[in-house]
């Protein structure tokens, strides 16, 4: 179905990372909670409810050593300039642990909420990453790009400099298309990897490896994220088919009729037929019937669902691809709940990471 990485990672040792499952304070006290537990990361996403940056102002101020992240801003919604701003101020009140993660969305999105035309991603994401790193390194800010032109050309603008830079700003990228994970690979400190599965990590990771080469680095010098749902079950196919439905929303409606990266990542990975008819089903009005028609593969690969065993063999496969940190969406019925299921996943992620260290 795939080929072989171009450059095999080395094998990692595994992090992990949570998503918030909420904004409001007790959600927030559980991301406290989870650091004390030994999670190493927060990646606070932003669609079209709340935004990313604000709630990792108040995490800075409630935990202490975990690394904060934005997983992801979206381009277009700020200027590169504000987001650079936003990134220097949290970097300072965090103590140097927040990461920049940022990602292009998609046009229904950019074009119905924000009122951004989603044209030439590739270039504005590469453009931003630029003139983010130009204000951070305290340089005198001009660019001249197809995205941004810094100053305005006859304007009264004039090339500044912030008297607040010289911090240094991670910025990693979502990407799922080979243009731009060949970018990711360039340009990148991390990647945020979504619809990913070990079976066919080639389809992501040569890209990566590619892109990385062309500016003299290794797929080695980019950090390697990915997105996981965590449900420990004794009957492995009836979560994985609840998590495989659960992707029919996402085949179904996310995108436009004719752009959808979640449906060309799958697609890529051998899926074509069956996102095809999901995507069908959807737009047609039959939900059951599409979230009946997500492949049982897709559920169980992207996720780490199962008995402890099971989860194991999960985690030594992400382990094995190189992939150095799982982004963990934990379900459950309260805090204490999720806590009890993130205490028992990092003692199987201890026992994988021994595993590398014997």
């Amino acid at each position: 179905m795939t080929s072989q990485a171009t450059e095999k990672p080395q094998r990692s040792t595994l992090r992990i990372g949570i998503t918030p499952p909420g904004l409001d304070r007790a959600s927030l006290a559980y991301v406290r909670d989870a650091e004390l537990l030994g999670v190493d990361s927060v990646w606070v996403p932003e669609a079209w409810m709340f935004d990313a940056l604000t709630p990792l102002g108040y995490l800075a101020a409630i935990t202490e050593e975990m690394t904060l992240a934005a997983g992801i801003v979206q381009l277009g919604a700020r200027s590169p300039a504000m987001l650079a701003m936003s990134a220097l101020a949290l970097q300072e009140m965090s103590d140097g642990r927040f990461i920049l993660g940022i990602g292009t969305s998609g046009p229904q999105v950019m074009e119905g909420w924000h009122g951004v035309r989603f044209d030439r991603p590739i270039a504005r994401t590469r453009e931003t990453i630029e003139i983010i790193r130009t204000i951070a390194a305290g340089e005198r800010l001009s660019h001249d790009g197809v995205a941004y032109t810094l100053p305005l050309p006859d304007s009264q603008g004039r090339s500044m400099r912030s008297p607040v830079a010289g911090a240094d700003i991670p910025i990693y990228v979502a990407s799922m298309g080979p243009a731009n994970l060949r970018l990711t690979g360039a340009m990148a400190q991390g990647w945020i990897g979504t619809a990913f599965m070990p079976e066919s990590a080639a389809v992501f990771l040569d890209p990566i490896a590619e892109g990385a080469a062309t500016t003299g680095r290794t797929i080695g010098d980019v950090e390697l994220s990915v997105a996981v749902g965590l449900d420990f079950a004794d009957d492995i196919e009836e979560a994985g088919r609840r998590h495989a439905g659960g992707y029919a929303f996402t085949i179904g409606a996310m995108g436009s009729p004719s752009t959808n990266f979640y449906n060309q990542a799958f697609t890529r990975q051998g899926f074509g037929d069956d996102i095809g008819e999901v995507h069908r089903l959807w737009q047609a009005g039959d939900r059951e019937g599409a979230a009946a028609r997500v492949p049982l593969e897709i559920g169980l690969h992207t996720n780490l669902v199962g008995d402890n065993a099971s989860i194991l063999e999960r985690l030594r496969r992400y382990r094995d691809t190189g992939i150095q940190t799982l982004r963990v969406n934990v379900g459950g019925e309260n805090h204490n709940d999720r806590l009890d299921q993130l205490g028992r996943l990092l003692d199987l992620v201890a026992s994988v990471n021994s595993e590398v260290a014997a």
